[in-house]
């Protein structure tokens, strides 16, 4: 009989027969896919604030208008030089060394010929009678042998007169501003529209010798080797500009002894502040004659050659309301016209010993 240990035994024999090896172990259980939370993405920084741009200052916007001012003018040149270039045909170019190449007998002959030429701008002859050149070359002393200096020429109205007039016999010197200088300085453009003019027609024009001078410091070439010097409308752009004193010494130096001083330029009237007056474009005779007469000049003549009475001197654009420049255009444009060009003081100096 089999005692209670052999019954143990052999139930385990009995288990291990039946399973022969130890059953694997249970596969894991797949695992359950979990969805990844979302990545939240960046909170986009705050939007940076452009602050508004600066108001430009009182002189930025005065520099931007003058700057359109002056490409504006320049256009405007530009499109007149094209025209006034496609009007020198050979036939001009030909009658125009004609009268460059002639001597004269008189200055009377030769300022009458420079008037009469047909290398003229058109439209400059029309204010021969307003500015009467014959005359206030004559009240001058202008002869066609003596050496000429042009104080600032602008666009060349005496110039016209004076270069044919000298071409043969004497001499004519301009003063210029710099062609080459910024394009955005008015006075480059100014420099540049001389030299234009001047390019055109070399049969007339060619023998001008230029000055390129500083507006405020001015130097005019050798001392004592000019016969006379004519400015015209420039004496209250040199005074706006404090540079009067400046310029009568130029000119005093450039002048032989005795020489001549021919000054027209408008007239402010009697008793005017000259530095508020020639804001305006007007000086008072009387303060102008005490500054060349300061300045080593004597006052030999006076002429009302180009006076006008109907310049009443108070428009609020100053002299350039009136003709040639008409600054208001089409405002008023009839009583400007009616009044004609200013009332300009004639004035004859010569150099003291």
């Amino acid at each position: 009989m089999l005692n209670a240990r052999g019954l143990a035994v052999t139930a385990i024999g009995i288990l291990l027969g039946c399973g022969g090896e130890s059953p694997p172990p249970a596969a894991p259980s797949p695992a359950t896919s979990v969805p990844a939370a979302p990545v939240a993405s960046p909170a986009p920084p705050p939007s940076a604030q452009v602050p508004p741009p600066a108001e430009p200052t009182p002189e930025e916007k005065k520099k931007a208008e003058a700057l359109r001012m002056l490409n504006e003018d320049r256009a405007k040149w530009q499109r007149e030089n094209a025209a006034e270039l496609a009007r020198w045909t050979p036939e001009l170019h030909a009658s125009a060394k004609a009268l460059a190449e002639k001597r004269y007998a008189s200055a009377s002959a030769a300022v009458k010929a420079a008037i009469a030429g047909k290398h003229r701008t058109p439209g400059n002859a029309d204010r021969d009678k307003a500015r009467h050149p014959l005359e206030t070359l004559a009240f001058f002393g202008f002869k066609p042998t003596l050496t000429v200096l042009e104080v600032d020429p602008g666009e060349g109205w005496y110039t016209e007169l004076l270069a044919p007039a000298l071409a043969a016999q004497g001499k004519l010197i301009a003063t210029t501003m710099d062609p080459a200088g910024p394009e955005d300085e008015r006075s480059t453009f100014y420099g540049q529209r001389y030299k234009a003019f001047l390019d055109k027609a070399p049969e007339i024009y060619g023998k001008v010798q230029t000055i390129v001078v500083d507006d405020k410091a001015p130097s005019l070439g050798p001392d004592g080797s000019v016969d006379m010097v004519v400015s015209m409308r420039a004496a209250h752009g040199e005074a706006n500009h404090g540079a009067l004193a400046a310029w009568l010494a130029a000119v005093h130096k450039a002048l032989k002894r005795g020489g001549v001083l021919g000054i027209e330029d408008h007239r402010a009237p009697a008793g005017a502040d000259p530095v508020e007056s020639a804001k305006k474009g007007y000086l008072p005779e009387k303060w102008l004659i005490e500054q060349c007469e300061a300045a080593g000049f004597k006052l030999v003549g006076k002429s009302e050659i180009n006076a006008n009475p109907r310049d009443t001197k108070d428009y609020p654009e100053g002299v350039w309301a009136l003709p040639p420049t008409l600054r208001l255009g089409d405002k008023d444009r009839e009583k400007y016209v009616a009044i004609g060009e200013s009332d300009r003081m004639t004035l004859k100096f010569v150099k003291s010993p």
